[in-house]
């Protein structure tokens, strides 16, 4: 479904009328000192925070394929067959040979952005935990 301009101004209405943008920037600044405390780039990390906050406002729906690959990451590391284990085998049997390697190039291109996302989210998410 498509929001109009009306729907969006009042989403963003009710996010000023809840504090949201001055939640926003008391973690930003939380998020700053931790940065700083643990050796990190606030630069980055405040453009990580701003994909971060964008995606909150758009309501995102959580990425399975993405899911798949952190968890994977998480558990195994990078491995040399990624793209073997990320594979619908039972949909890539189904399909022909010219589709199979336009399915193959596709999932590799998905693997790609979600181990950079994975990357930055590491580094600014997970790595800050331990």
């Amino acid at each position: 479904m498509e929001k109009t301009l009306k729907m969006l101004a009042k989403e963003a209405k009710m996010r000023m009328k809840k504090g949201f943008w001055q939640q926003c920037e008391a973690e930003l600044d939380f998020k700053r000192s931790e940065a700083r405390d643990m050796g990190m780039s606030e630069s980055k990390m405040e453009r990580y925070f701003q994909e971060k906050v964008g995606e909150a406002i758009k309501g995102d729906s959580p990425d399975e394929f993405y899911g798949r690959v952190r968890d994977m990451l998480l558990s195994e590391g990078e491995v040399s067959d990624a793209i073997g284990r990320l594979t619908d085998m039972e949909y890539y049997n189904s399909l022909g040979y010219a589709e199979r390697q336009r399915y193959t190039l596709e999932l590799s291109e998905r693997y790609l952005r979600a181990l950079e996302r994975f990357k930055r989210e590491y580094e600014f998410e997970l790595k800050g935990k331990k």
